[in-house]
């Protein structure tokens, strides 16, 4: 099924498998197709397993399931941790938001719907299309997304890894710096730099 998300935020079909499910409200039809790229502004990472829940892939009547390869590409997607199967990432996430991203001058008591309308401007243009900026490498965290010629590569301990669907190839060690396109949202890679550490499937 086309349900699988690329650090671009696309949706693409492919038959490797996710660590994490997510969703963005209901966006396929009848005939289990994609035919939106959103309708709710808050985008997830949720658990794979929760409560022993089952659930029918792209039914007629529920949330469009889509499937991660780790919690670093859903984040340079644009989503972020579920509060009700990830409660306790969820709690550290917007704690460490908040820390990271202090022009807002959010507090605990500030709804999450709040970061999502942050994280919505952050992850899209107006047409649509993936929300790209510029930064110097040498600036950004480990877990941070970058986009060299149309590919996406995971910045890690000084290398570059080049992302598949089925995991990662292991790129020459960082020499480079200057300004290099980011996909991960501004604000998700501030909460990189005050702490959070986000799941990667590389080893």
């Amino acid at each position: 099924m086309q349900n699988r998300v690329n650090p671009f935020g696309e949706i693409i079909e492919t038959k490797a498998r996710g660590a994490w499910m997510g969703n963005r409200g209901r966006i396929h039809n009848e005939q289990q197709q994609i035919v939106s790229r959103y309708k709710l502004s808050a985008w997830l990472i949720c658990n794979l397993k929760f409560k022993g829940r089952k659930r029918e892939i792209m039914s007629a009547k529920s949330y469009t399931e889509l499937f991660f390869l780790d919690e670093a590409t859903a984040f340079a997607a644009g989503h972020r941790p579920c509060f009700e199967c990830r409660r306790e990432d969820f709690n550290r996430f917007k704690k460490l938001w908040i820390e990271g991203n202090r022009q807002y001058n959010f507090s605990d008591k500030t709804s999450i719907r709040e970061i999502d309308k942050v994280l919505h401007n952050e992850r899209i243009n107006k047409d649509g299309t993936k929300k790209i900026y510029q930064e110097d490498l040498k600036n950004l965290p480990d877990g941070t997304f970058v986009s060299f010629e149309e590919s996406a590569f995971l910045l890690f301990k000084m290398h570059l890894y080049l992302w598949t669907p089925y995991g990662y190839k292991k790129q020459n060690s960082v020499t480079m710096t200057g300004a290099v396109s980011v996909l991960t949202p501004r604000s998700i890679v501030n909460t990189f730099r005050a702490g959070y550490v986000p799941q990667i499937s590389l080893f």
